[in-house]
């Protein structure tokens, strides 16, 4: 059920089982002062390192190594209680022939609009997949999309390593970042008619789009990609390059036109770049980034109209390896969670300038990689 109107909204915290940590925790944000609650485990498993929800909120899926590249749960909040029931996976979708192979867990989901399709980028496999999801939340069997070829870089790309799924404001294409070969994929994301009695839908499809793959510079590795508020401009964060890539988007097509390249680092910084994360205020006005070799976020102005951006600032993140963040739907809070310390760090966000002013507010979260803001 969706949560109750709070001044303290909740957020799910996805982690490496590691170093104590021991699955999914939530916290609570004081919007009054961005003080946080103490964690709280509410699901234990293996690294379930990103999260994400569905449209209604009442489901969130975690990456999981599995045939279903994810597990499911159900949701249930209270103003004093929060709980995830694990959804099995369907039992009622046909089995293919020879049966699906078992798959590492992918790096990234993401649910489609309808909420009966979810997308996974496997990096370490280099495939995307489109899984159904019935009206229940319960998984059905992927249908799996494998990229091919190399980048430059022999360490790093010695393979395709497609690294996060992003679908257009539209619902019509899935954007994937495949950081083993320098591109971004767009696809055309045809969704299925809901299932009967019950059953899961068919999975949605995916094809090449009209324009279906823009390149970035060699040995860059595109990772992580958003969406302007409206939708004419699009930017993907470069993991080897340090960069910010914009674009501009062609929503009929799905077409990707580069607009602007433009670092997060200082000039000066000669060491490994290793970008991670970046999100878009929600008044569409700044863009933010996390750097995980310079323990640093980075703030962007973005002009609407032209969706170019332009460096703010650069502050230290309060941790060590900020693999993610997010920013409240107000706008007023930043979280930003370390994969290498447990540091759980607060901002405020100047909603004129989007600069960030640390906070002393924290919580202790081993090996904390995404935080998913769920009111």
């Amino acid at each position: 059920m969706p949560a109750p109107a709070s001044s303290s909204p909740l957020i799910f915290l996805g982690t490496y089982t590691k170093n104590g940590s021991r699955g999914i925790y939530t916290v609570r944000l004081d919007t009054a002062t961005g003080a946080l609650s103490a964690p709280t485990l509410v699901a234990e498993g293996p690294d379930p390192a990103w999260l994400t929800l569905s449209p209604d909120k009442k489901f969130l899926y975690a990456i999981y190594p599995s045939t279903s590249q994810a597990i499911g749960y159900a949701i249930t909040v209270t103003p004093d209680h929060t709980s995830l029931t694990p959804l099995a996976t369907s039992v009622s979708s046909p089995v293919p022939t020879p049966p699906a192979p078992a798959a590492p867990p992918p790096s990234h989901l993401a649910v489609d609009a309808t909420g009966r399709t979810l997308l996974a980028a496997n990096y370490r496999d280099g495939f995307v997949a489109a899984i159904p999801l019935g009206p229940d939340g319960t998984l059905g069997l992927p249908t799996r999309l494998q990229h091919s070829g190399q980048g430059t870089d022999p360490k790093r790309q010695e393979a395709p390593h497609p690294h996060s799924v992003t679908v257009s404001p539209d619902n019509r294409h899935v954007i994937v970042c495949d950081l083993g070969l320098d591109q971004i994929f767009s696809y055309a994301l045809t969704s299925p008619k809901p299932g009967e009695g019950g059953l899961p839908s068919p999975a949605a499809t995916l094809t090449p789009g009209a324009a279906p793959v823009v390149a970035t510079a060699p040995g860059s590795g595109p990772r992580h990609f958003k969406f302007s508020a409206d939708g004419r401009h699009a930017y993907a964060n470069t993991e080897m390059g340090g960069t910010i890539e914009a674009f501009t988007y062609h929503a009929a097509t799905g077409a990707l036109t580069p607009l602007q390249s433009i670092s997060c680092l200082p000039a000066d910084f000669t060491a490994l770049k290793w970008g991670a994360e970046i999100r878009l205020h929600p008044n569409g006005r700044f863009l933010y980034a996390s750097n995980r070799n310079h323990d640093s976020l980075t703030v962007f102005a973005l002009a609407a109209e032209t969706g170019l951006l332009t460096s703010v600032e650069i502050v230290p993140c309060g941790g060590k390896t900020p693999r993610n963040f997010a920013l409240s739907s107000s706008g007023q809070w930043l979280v930003c969670a370390h994969q290498d310390s447990p540091d759980l760090t607060v901002f405020r966000v100047d909603p004129a300038t989007g600069r960030l002013t640390p906070t002393a507010h924290t919580a202790a979260v081993p090996c904390c990689v995404c935080v998913l803001f769920y009111d």
